[in-house]
């Protein structure tokens, strides 16, 4: 009987850790995929600004000096 009781506890602890595991494991890599978000946004209007301000030429937008860009570098 003592031993189904212990058996029992443990099977509730490990439950428990689980589940507490999981939880933090979750707000841990939805804090980091918020904080990727925020600092691949960030360089994207950086590299915009960049792009629009040096790079662009008359009349052409920043998704075309991109691309004029990119094709050149081949």
């Amino acid at each position: 009987m003592a031993k189904s009781k212990l058996v029992k506890a443990n099977e509730k602890i490990a439950e428990t850790v689980t589940e507490g595991f999981k939880k933090i494991s979750d707000t841990v890599v939805d804090g980091y995929k918020k904080i990727e978000d925020g600092v691949v946004d960030g360089y994207k209007k950086i590299e915009d600004g960049f792009v629009d301000r040096y790079l662009t030429k008359d009349g052409e937008t920043v998704e075309e000096a991109k691309a004029r860009i990119k094709q050149e570098q081949k």
